[in-house]
């Protein structure tokens, strides 16, 4: 999708740095807060901008109840019902996902009649492919809304774990705080250079991703009888590939559990095979939004880092759980922040 292209996320790193600041500037210094509520409401600021940008503040809140939505179908059940049951969850699910269509669809028809399309995300889909021609507007209705809440679902649970490891490491906290400074006082100014330039925020987000990817199980479908190893894959068979595991796997990764950012910024890690990283997939269903993520996350960690010392307040950890699309998420996360000074 090109309005996901790393080189359109470069060219609008000025729009996202100062959104992702927002998380910064809004942590109360001083108090054990509860942090993906947090997280996620400044993400879905961001990524709710990135694809609809001056149309963003009238989506927002369908978006935020679709997120909702989608959360509610897989908490735990006494029941596993067919899919074709129309359970409260399912109807709850459906009705949001009407409302952000019904939403979407006048916003859609301004922009075409008026041919003031936009240079965002919905701008590039409003625009002829030399592929596909001109997307009907179904289309157009029926791929956003998963779109929309995918840029910030799988980023907010990301951002759990990387925060939390800010807080049990200090010193690679430190690092991220010195390598921040680079960045403009003003985070509009940021641009993909000042990215570029924020090489051990990025390898310890990588490192993060690595040890706790944000979805742990992914399926694939073979397409062909498959040789795998010892194994034969029938045509049509699922096989479900588990990042968590693999990215322990010590013939990849050298002391493959613990947390050593430094193993991405040397050249003779595992990070550039194909198929060893799959935090965001790999091949061709790999994650589209990958760039888009990255860009987020290594901002808010470089610029959460520069202002705050984070530490975990005593008490019990935060739990694990799994939430939609195989997401692991750190629920219950709170943290303290102080500042730098």
């Amino acid at each position: 999708m090109r309005g996901l292209r790393a080189q359109a996320v470069a060219a609008r790193i000025g729009e996202i740095a100062p959104l992702t600041a927002r998380f910064a500037d809004q942590l109360p210094m001083g108090q054990d807060v509860e942090i993906l509520p947090r997280v996620r409401r400044v993400l879905a600021e961001v990524g709710m901008s990135y694809v609809f940008s001056e149309d963003a503040p009238t989506l927002l809140p369908h978006a935020s109840q679709l997120f909702l939505a989608r959360e509610v179908l897989v908490r735990p059940s006494r029941w596993v019902w067919p899919r074709w049951i129309p359970t409260p969850a399912r109807r709850f699910r459906t009705r949001q996902q009407v409302a952000f269509t019904e939403a979407l669809r006048p916003i859609v028809r301004r922009r075409r009649s008026s041919g003031r399309l936009g240079d965002d995300m919905l701008g590039q889909m409003l625009r002829p492919s030399p592929h596909y021609g001109l997307l009907p507007e179904e289309a157009v209705l029926d791929t956003l809304p998963g779109i929309t809440v995918a840029t910030f679902e799988t980023p907010s649970r990301a951002a759990g774990w990387i925060l939390l490891h800010l807080a049990r490491h200090p010193e690679a906290a430190g690092r991220v705080a010195a390598e921040a400074v680079s960045l403009p006082a003003d985070p509009a100014a940021t641009t993909s250079a000042h990215v570029g330039g924020l090489r051990y925020t990025q390898a310890l987000v990588s490192e993060v991703l690595r040890l706790y990817p944000p979805s742990w199980l992914l399926t694939r479908r073979a397409p062909r009888r498959t040789q795998l190893a010892d194994y034969t894959i029938d045509a049509g068979s699922t096989v479900l590939v588990c990042p968590y595991t693999a990215h322990r796997d010590a013939r990849e990764f050298s002391e493959p559990d613990r947390f050593r950012p430094e193993r991405w910024l040397d050249d003779s890690g595992s990070s550039a095979k194909p198929g060893v990283f799959l935090s965001f997939g790999t091949g061709p269903h790999g994650c589209e939004g990958a760039a888009l993520a990255m860009a987020m996350l290594t901002l808010l960690t470089a610029q959460t880092a520069r202002r705050y010392h984070l530490s975990e307040p005593p008490g019990p950890e935060p739990s694990y759980q799994v939430t939609t699309l195989e997401g692991l998420a750190t629920v219950g996360l709170r943290l303290r922040a102080t500042s730098r000074g």
